[in-house]
């Protein structure tokens, strides 16, 4: 499998940004909450679109792939500002799913065939 540098050209774009218009990242502890409050944007989507929860008007204009993309952005500037290597942790965190689930997920009789 041909290995792709995406997630750390996303580092680096965001590491750009931050630079250039957002003048200096925000303290590590701030940006958890931040991404706790995006976590919870994508939440209220899913239970109200996906789940058992009625979706309010004011929730229908909500657009699941901005928050997503939200999520990711505040991930990718922990990231950065912990000195994590992201693209190597996705890695090898896809090489142990990959070892571990080879032929779990397949035999698994709650998922069907």
């Amino acid at each position: 499998m041909e290995r792709k540098e995406a997630i750390g050209e996303l580092q680096a774009e965001v590491d750009g940004w931050i630079s250039t218009t957002g003048v200096r990242y925000f303290e590590p502890l701030t940006n958890m909450a931040m991404l706790s409050e995006e976590v919870g944007e994508v939440a209220r989507i899913m239970a109200r679109r996906y789940g058992q929860q009625s979706e309010k008007e004011s929730d229908k204009g909500r657009d699941l792939g901005e928050e997503l993309a939200d999520v990711l952005f505040v991930v990718l500037c922990l990231a950065n500002q912990t000195g994590t290597d992201l693209q190597g942790a996705w890695t090898k965190g896809m090489e142990k799913r990959t070892q571990r689930d080879a032929g779990r997920h397949r035999d698994n009789p709650k998922l069907g065939s």
